[in-house]
């Protein structure tokens, strides 16, 4: 079950392969993400001493959340892979020149998950083709509709 998509990683890059991960959380955000308030949008993935961190993800804290602790929204936050998973992903984001971006959160077994996905930059007249696709696909399935009537 899906908890957020961030459209905007399939706007702006080509979505090369995926992997799903695991996310060190506080009990605070859990309860924020069960209740929808959070928004990766603008949040991708980095590497930083052989380990994999989300940054730049937006979990907005409830008003409940506990008096003595300080939440921060957009702290960076370790996802759980494999060595190898990790290993390939360092491999490929360093000598081939992708980037890791996160698809979206969803639950698992109860657990959230976070899907990343390996990507290439899309150019501007990528995007604009997409767009373009994506335009005649809809005219497309407009006119067999009006056809079946």
């Amino acid at each position: 079950m899906s908890i957020v998509d961030n459209k905007k990683a399939f706007h702006d890059f080509f979505i090369e392969d995926r992997y799903e991960a695991g996310i060190v959380l506080q009990g605070w955000e859990v309860k924020a993400i069960r209740a929808g308030k959070v928004q990766i949008k603008e949040a991708y993935v980095i590497i930083n001493q052989g380990e994999i961190f989300l940054f730049g993800a937006h979990i907005s804290a409830l008003p409940t959340a506990s008096t003595h602790i300080h939440p921060d929204a957009v702290r960076s936050r370790k996802l759980l892979l494999h060595s190898e998973e990790i290993d390939k992903l360092i491999g490929k984001v360093e000598r081939a020149g992708y980037t890791m971006v996160p698809l979206n959160l969803h639950y698992k077994a109860g657990r959230v998950k976070c899907e990343i996905g390996l990507a290439k930059g899309k150019k501007l007249h990528d995007k604009r083709a997409s767009e373009k696709e994506r335009d005649g696909k809809r005219e497309v399935a407009a006119a067999m509709k009006q056809h079946r009537r």
